[in-house]
Order: C-alpha cells, then structure tokens, then sequence
C-alpha cells in the first residue's frame, strides 16, 4: 500500500513512500486479552425507537466542566446534541450525517462558539453548527458542498488560529480545508489533499503537532503531518499500528486523542472484536500499552464500535476525564453511545 500527499497552494506530489514509525513493544503481550471497564452513563433517545447512531464529540465548559454535552450522529436522521447524562437536549433534523468533530474558539461577531462540523451523506455536503457555550445551545453555520462523492470519515484540527475540516471518502481520498478563524463556511480553502490505498473513516488531528492520524480500516492507522514542508508531508504516511487480528482487528473506526498526567495516549476503537487499543504518543514513538473492552453490568456492554472521542480533564461527573464511543446493540434494535470513566481505564491499564 502506498501514501502521496500534496501540499497545496504549492501543488508539489510528494514521493509516494510508506515508513514504519517508531514502534516499541511496551510490557504487554500480542493478543493479550482486554481488560473490562464498565460503562457509567449510556445516552437515550425516547422519541425514536431506532437511531442509527455512528460518531461521538465530547466538550466540556473549562470554567465549570459539570456544564458538558455530547454532540452524536445519527445516520439516518440528524444531529444529538446530549447533556452529559444521556439525555437529549437538542436535535438538529439535517439528514443522513456520519461523523462530527468540534474546536472551540471560532470567533462570530465578537462571540467565541465551538465550531461543530459533521459530514451529510446525501447530498455531499458538510454542515456546520455554532455552538453557544453561555447557553449550550447548537444552531447551524453553514453548509459546504463537496467535490469528492460520498463523504465518509471526518475530523477537525486547529493550527495557527485557523481551523482544518478533513473529510475522507470510500476511495481513500483525503481532503484537507482550511478556514480562517470566524468566516464564512464558504470560504474554506483546499489545504491539502492526499490518499490511502483502500477505505478510511476515522481520524484525529493532535493540535500541539500538527499531526493527522487515519485510520485505513482494513490496513493500518496512519500519521501524516499537517504543516506544509513538514519532513511527514514529503516522506507521505507513517504507519503507527497494523491491523494484525491481535492489538488491533478490523475494521479501525473512531481515533481520539487524551492527555492524562503529562502523558498522551492515542484510542482506537477496533470494530472487529469490540475492544479499545491504547497507545502512549513520546514523540516519534509509540507504546502500546494494552486495550480494554465495556463490559455489561448495571448499562449493557458495548458491540461493534464506530465512531470514539476522548476528553482530557474534567467533564461533567468524571473529573480526570472520559472516553465516549457508540454501541450497535443497545437491544431492542436501538444503537447509542456509552461513556466510560478514563479513571477505569487507567486503573485496567496499570497506566500512570
């Protein structure tokens, strides 16, 4: 399998080239079983008996982080925006949407919002929201027509103060669109485009580096760099973890990133056997450091994962914060998200 990127304005293909990354053993065995943690807060929908329900997007108010929601797609129908016990606090009817992703501090008029953007299936589009942190109300921005078919996975980055919206397709087409801080949604710009050799969904952009980790769901997760000239970009992608039936099995769905105790750690939901792999990020490196799976008790386990996110520090009940992902089985033929406790990870892990 091969990767190109290319750096746009300048509009240089980079050398097609694939590189291992760093990628030490750590302590934990290949194939070591998961370790089980269980659910704490599970969403609800009353009014629809059959959500089709696919990506998670966590935030939190940093000045009073018991003021938390959850933004969840619904595939067939719209937009959740959940309060951080399960419940629904807002719905957006915008069609067949797949995944969402958030960045805060888009500035409209003199008011900072969280920019909350998610891919629409139907009509090729992406669809922005504004989402108020004084009142935690969610109203739309935009909508951007895509040139590139279906759009499939999707996330968001923030470097130097604009904001990267990143779809993929089916094709394994990846763009990247730039958008300054508070503009229109029509005046985003093609940043970047590159590709995978086969499917991708999930992604996760690290703000602090720059860096873009995809995952190819049936191959690998990759890591490219989003800073133009960067050595990433001319070498083309870095494979950080294959899909080896062991760690990780396909298909690779949500990434998301946490920051615990000075450490960075790197979450994958791994689709094909419904468990969690966690890898600790220094630097170029990467250490596996074991997965975990949510078992049943007083929510039911979680099966067949799509989407993930993650967020670091205090939100809502879980003061050093939590991991959101969607369960296809919620019973009854209703699908939802689980959130887990990050302590309980921690605590599984024997993580720092």
């Amino acid at each position: 399998m091969k990767t190109c990127l290319v750096a746009l304005p300048l509009v240089l293909l980079a050398a097609c080239a694939v590189q291992e990354a760093d990628l030490p053993q750590g302590t934990a065995a290949r194939g070591d079983p998961a370790k089980a943690v269980p659910a704490a807060v599970e969403t609800v929908v009353a009014t629809d008996p059959a959500v089709d329900a696919d990506d998670p997007a966590l935030w939190a108010d940093p000045r009073d982080p018991s003021r938390a929601v959850l933004f969840g797609t619904d595939k067939s129908d719209g937009l959740y925006v959940h309060d951080i016990d399960g419940e629904v606090r807002q719905f957006l009817p915008d069609g067949p949407l797949n995944n969402v992703d958030l960045r805060t501090g888009f500035t409209v008029e003199g008011k900072d919002y969280v920019l909350v953007t998610a891919t629409e299936r139907e009509n090729f589009t992406l669809i922005a929201y504004l989402f108020d942190p004084d009142t935690l109300e969610t109203r739309r921005y935009g909508v951007l027509p895509l040139d590139m078919g279906e759009p499939y996975g999707y996330c968001m980055g923030k470097l130097g103060g604009d904001f990267y919206l990143i779809p993929n397709n089916k094709a394994g087409e990846i763009r990247a669109l730039r958008l300054a801080n508070g503009a229109p949604l029509s005046e985003a710009q093609h940043a970047y485009s590159f590709k995978v050799g086969s499917q991708p969904e999930g992604c996760v952009v690290d703000d602090e580096t720059g860096r873009l980790y995809l995952g190819e769901e049936d191959v690998a997760i990759w890591r490219f760099d989003l800073k133009p000239g960067a050595p990433d970009a001319v070498a083309g992608g870095i494979k950080v973890a294959a899909v080896d039936g062991e760690r990780l099995t396909a298909d690779v769905e949500g990434i998301s990133i946490l920051r615990d105790r000075g450490a960075k750690y790197l979450i994958a939901s791994s689709q094909g056997d419904a468990t969690y792999p966690v890898w600790r990020i220094d630097g170029d490196s990467y250490t596996y450091k074991g997965r975990f799976a949510v078992e049943g008790g007083t929510i039911d386990n979680v099966t067949g994962t799509d989407g993930l996110d993650a967020w670091s520090g205090p939100i809502g009940p879980f003061p050093e914060g939590a991991v959101a992902m969607h369960d296809t089985d919620d019973g009854g033929g209703q699908q939802n998200f689980k959130i887990v406790d990050w302590r309980e990870v921690r605590r599984a892990l024997s993580l720092p």
